[in-house]
């Protein structure tokens, strides 16, 4: 039997450049097609909370052999030419000190006011899978409480990994609809960054964006799901605090018609700060759209086109609120439900900071304070989170929080790989210097084998690094053997 034909869906659009031909003229259209003809060069976000940016590009230029050129609009971003070695298979990247990510998603993050005052709260309200989470806690130094939500509960594990792995410690992961903000909590973020799913017509295929067909029902439906959240982003907002809306399509009924539409919604409330004439290179919004035509306030976002900044295709807006739209105060049915974790007992925290202080030379104390943070515990781990989740942030119900810092064993407090790898740098002492020919499998995993040196003690846990300082991990000191703690996830691959 003749298998029978499927029926293209009813109003498809086309899934290539040609749908967007009828907004750019003949040679700006030409040159689009010519940059999707080149490769996208990968790129790469450094983390400023583990490392100096400037040497750290240097160091692996001269290691890896790269050639890298910095992304325009993000003093962390570098594009890599000339990768002869893997971006993804470094051992920096291992260990969080960059990111992978397309140059344009770069930009949302970038268009924020900050630094914040101390106390500021943000909210990234579509975060999965990371990337400008991380981005948000770079650029706030991690001083600022950033609550990380995504409302697909099958995305958090991969956001809560990347935020270890990044070494953020002031943020916390919530799975609500991202609808139910600005009614749920109204007026309570200083920042909002929505970071809207989208039809991902950006014109070049990403691991994380890739290209896909889409119907024009099915385009008008995200875009009124666009302006529902937009809508609600606002609303979670404080007076004079900041919304920064984007998408990785170049469809504008996506990017201005959604502006446009919160625009007219609020009125005098809310202002569209032009972002588009601080941009290096011509990336102002369009204003008309075959027979639609938008506000001449909507030419303020900016439009990154694949052939004028060498990404995918991007979109991203930045308003201001000026004043508080009409809203109720925060539900009171939302709090009291965060019960998972318990504050570290006091008697307990003093001798963690005491045996750390003794072991490591590391002032726990001090960098509690400093970033303001408590120790919370849930069974035997214990995380280094905001103090704020734990008093007026109460009422989130949160599926994970802070930093994991340590874990209570017979032996004592054991120190957590995360958190070694975002402060390393302050452990004093307790550190072990790896021979050059025991580096390769011990990042494989593997134990080390030898007797107990001089300065260590049986059953010691110390800090391992290389001839160069480069922390490598965990590593417990037994009778006849260097016992290797890396989380599975380092291991293996070298």
């Amino acid at each position: 039997m003749a298998k029978r034909k499927t029926a293209a869906p009813e109003n498809s659009l086309p899934g290539g450049p040609e749908n967007f031909a009828h907004l750019l003229d003949a040679r700006a259209y030409a040159a689009l097609l010519e940059s999707l003809r080149q490769p996208l060069l990968p790129s790469i976000r450094v983390n400023p909370l583990k490392v100096e940016v400037e040497p750290a590009i240097r160091e692996w230029s001269q290691a890896y052999g790269w050639d890298l050129r910095q992304v325009p609009f993000c003093p962390t971003g570098f594009w890599i030419q000339n990768n002869r070695a893997p971006v993804s298979q470094t051992w920096e990247h291992r260990l969080g000190q960059y990111y992978i990510q397309d140059a344009a998603s770069m930009l949302p993050v970038e268009l924020f006011d900050f630094p914040l005052q101390p106390g500021a709260l943000v909210l990234d309200m579509a975060a999965s899978p990371g990337g400008k989470t991380t981005h948000l806690a770079a650029r706030l130094g991690d001083r600022n409480v950033i609550v990380a939500n995504d409302s697909s509960a099958s995305r958090l594990t991969a956001l809560r990994l990347v935020l270890r792995n990044w070494g953020a410690a002031n943020a916390g992961i919530t799975c609500y609809p991202g609808q139910q903000f600005g009614e749920m909590c109204p007026g309570l973020f200083d920042a909002v960054l929505l970071d809207a799913p989208c039809s991902m017509q950006g014109l070049r295929s990403t691991d994380t964006h890739p290209m896909r067909a889409i119907t024009a029902r099915e385009q008008s439906g995200l875009a009124l799901r666009q302006q529902r959240l937009l809508e609600s982003a606002v609303l979670a907002t404080r007076p004079g605090g900041q919304v920064v809306y984007s998408t990785c399509t170049l469809s504008p009924e996506e990017d201005e018609g959604v502006v446009d539409a919160v625009l007219k919604q609020f009125g005098s409330s809310l202002r569209l700060e032009d972002i588009s004439s601080s941009m290096p290179e011509d990336a102002r919004g369009i204003l008309q759209d075959k027979d639609v035509t938008y506000s001449k306030e909507v030419r303020k976002a900016a439009r990154l086109w694949p052939h004028v900044y060498g990404t995918a295709g991007f979109f991203a807006a930045r308003f201001t609120l000026l004043d508080a739209p009409a809203h109720a105060t925060i539900k009171e049915n939302m709090r009291g439900r965060q019960n998972r974790y318990e504050l570290l007992p006091q008697k307990q925290l003093t001798g963690l900071i005491q045996q750390w202080r003794e072991q490591y030379s590391f002032p726990l104390e001090e960098v509690l304070a400093e970033y303001r943070l408590v120790v919370i515990q849930s069974g035997r781990e214990l995380y280094a989170a905001p103090e704020w989740f734990f008093d007026a942030g109460s009422f989130l119900n949160l599926s994970s929080v802070g930093l994991p810092l340590a874990e209570i064993t017979p032996d004592g407090f054991l120190p957590a790989h995360d958190w070694m790898a975002r402060f390393e740098a302050k452990f004093g002492s307790g550190r072990y210097q790896l021979p050059e020919e025991q580096i390769e499998p011990w990042l494989r995993g593997s134990d080390i084998s030898g007797t107990l040196e001089a300065g260590f003690n049986l059953r010691q846990v110390v800090l391992v690094t290389d001839a160069r300082g480069r922390y490598l991990g965990l590593a417990k000191i037994l009778n006849d053997r260097l016992k290797n703690m890396l989380p599975r996830r380092l291991a293996g691959g070298w």
